[in-house]
């Protein structure tokens, strides 16, 4: 039986418009209620599969995807995403760790307000910061493997992975720790641990993806990675310190000197 399209009111012949690609109109009922559900349990399904999967062999993961067994796997950047969110959430509002790190930098008395506010965000959102940075670091993951078969789309991915499982890491360890040590004075020792963990995450990964290299190989084209991040990751603090002492004024610059 032919109707209208709801969305964009041309003829439809079958269960979707062959314009826009609207399904043919039907009335909810039981059947779409218990079709939502479905829906909803396989997405859960693919994402608790997808950390269960990471947690084991981070490398071995990607590898599997990118060679194509992916039915039963998240969506990798959606799952990037919604990790960094849950991240960004529970260490904003439950840990608060915006605010165990300004008290940190105010006790330093090393740099103004202004930068220790610019370093405290930094710090609380960097699963966020990371995520946008994906095709940055998926670019210096191409130049450091380059001879080694994969385009950037592919290290996209890698890269999309090893955001997650780094902020697995986050939070299932480090954000509880912090959140039961955040009264001792021990704190600053917590606080540096997710930066420090990234090499031997890394080292984990690619050694896991690339299984067929040798480890000093893979160590070989991690620092070459690892260096590259660090010269962009200053250039990055510079240009973002250098905006704040241009909006609010030159006090910050001269502290830091």
């Amino acid at each position: 039986m032919e109707n209208n399209c709801p969305n964009c009111n041309q003829i439809i012949e079958g269960n979707f418009c062959g314009n826009c690609g609207q399904k043919k109109y039907t009335r909810i009922d039981k059947k779409y209620i218990l079709d939502e559900f479905q829906y909803i349990l396989h997405a859960n399904k693919g994402f608790l599969y997808s950390i269960k999967k990471l947690i084991v062999n981070p490398g071995k993961t990607a590898r599997e995807f990118i060679d194509g067994n992916r039915i039963n796997h998240h969506q990798p950047i959606s799952l990037a995403f919604v990790l960094s969110g849950i991240s960004a959430y529970i260490s904003f509002e439950i840990v608060d760790f915006n605010g165990i790190l300004k008290e940190m930098y105010s006790k330093r008395e090393m740099y103004s307000d202004y930068i220790n506010d610019l370093l405290s965000f930094i710090g609380s959102f960097i699963s966020f910061i990371l995520l946008f940075l994906i095709p940055v670091f998926a670019f210096f993951s191409k130049i450091a493997f380059k001879k080694w078969g994969n385009n950037y789309y592919e290290h996209v991915v890698m890269y999309a992975f090893i955001l997650s499982f780094h902020t697995l890491i986050n939070v299932i360890v480090f954000l509880p720790v912090v959140y039961l040590a955040k009264d001792n004075a021990i704190i600053e020792v917590f606080t540096f641990l997710p930066m420090s963990a990234i090499p031997f995450v890394l080292v984990w990964f690619y050694k896991g993806f690339y299984k067929e290299h040798s480890l000093i190989s893979v160590l070989w084209r991690v620092f070459l990675m690892l260096f590259m991040a660090f010269i962009a990751y200053m250039c990055f603090i510079f240009a973002i310190t250098f905006l704040y002492a241009r909006i609010f004024g030159i006090e910050a610059m001269q502290q830091m000197q």
